[in-house]
């Protein structure tokens, strides 16, 4: 099985992207966020027509999330992060396919910081890992897959001082994505890459992409209950060269 995370952003505009992806890579299950549209927009008949059900919530200014299953549909489970009713940012989504529970997440940004939107993103950090902390206590198989806006470890980043007050990469923002993985969950791509320098984005500014110049961003964290199955994990990085790409590219795990 196949399970790969894609911040695709604006999901109408990179389609063909998309769709090219989906033909030669053949994932089981994808997380897409930032698709810049509102529900009535998702383009879910050519998503069909591929051969993908899909659940999402859309927005139409820089978020949204969906989760996309190949020859399935996927079950909802949950289409926003609990622990604060008042906010309607369409960040997060959740589905059952074939029998794991797989989530879209589109961590904030938190820029500028320090600020009142630093501050948002300390706090969905902190309920987010509530939220995951009941997956973990019912030992269930789950994949919190998404774009979660941090590079964990000074291996996470190419070697620049150019984002060192960028929140991206602040030690708070860091320490809580640490402590989320100390509840149990096994960070794929670093499980089976410890010491390379793996990335998922590139920004478009100042020829970062051919430079190389990136950070790995996008996670897929396996539930202690998923975790032995696991057996490749990487990112489909020649993605992110194409005509018209969006700034990120797909990672992905294989589980037996």
């Amino acid at each position: 099985m196949k399970i790969a995370t894609f911040n695709i952003n604006n999901i109408n505009r990179r389609l063909p992207n998309l769709l090219a992806w989906l033909r030669v890579a053949k994932p089981d299950v994808v997380a897409l966020q930032e698709l810049k549209a509102s529900d009535g927009e998702f383009p879910a008949a050519a998503i069909e027509k591929a051969g993908y059900g899909a659940v999402w919530r859309g927005q139409k200014t820089w978020s949204g999330v969906a989760l996309l299953a190949r020859n399935a549909e996927p079950v909802l489970t949950r289409d926003r992060l609990p622990g604060k009713a008042d906010d309607h940012e369409a960040r997060y989504i959740e589905a059952a396919v074939r029998g794991i529970i797989v989530t879209s997440i589109y961590l904030p940004n938190g820029n500028p910081q320090p600020g009142p939107k630093f501050d948002y993103k300390l706090d969905w950090f902190a309920r987010l890992k509530r939220h995951a902390k009941s997956f973990i206590k019912q030992d269930l198989p789950v994949v919190l897959a998404g774009d979660y806006n941090v590079a964990p470890t000074e291996i996470d980043i190419y070697p620049t001082r150019s984002w060192d007050k960028d929140a991206l990469i602040q030690p708070k923002s860091r320490a809580a994505f640490a402590s989320l993985v100390d509840q149990g969950w096994c960070d794929a791509i670093r499980e089976l890459h410890p010491e390379q320098r793996v990335y998922t984005f590139w920004d478009y500014k100042r020829n970062r992409w051919p430079r190389d110049a990136g950070l790995r961003l996008d996670h897929l964290l396996l539930s202690p209950a998923l975790a032995p199955r696991l057996v490749k994990a990487g990112v489909d990085k020649t993605i992110r060269g194409e005509d018209g790409a969006s700034d990120h590219a797909p990672a992905w795990v294989e589980l037996r």
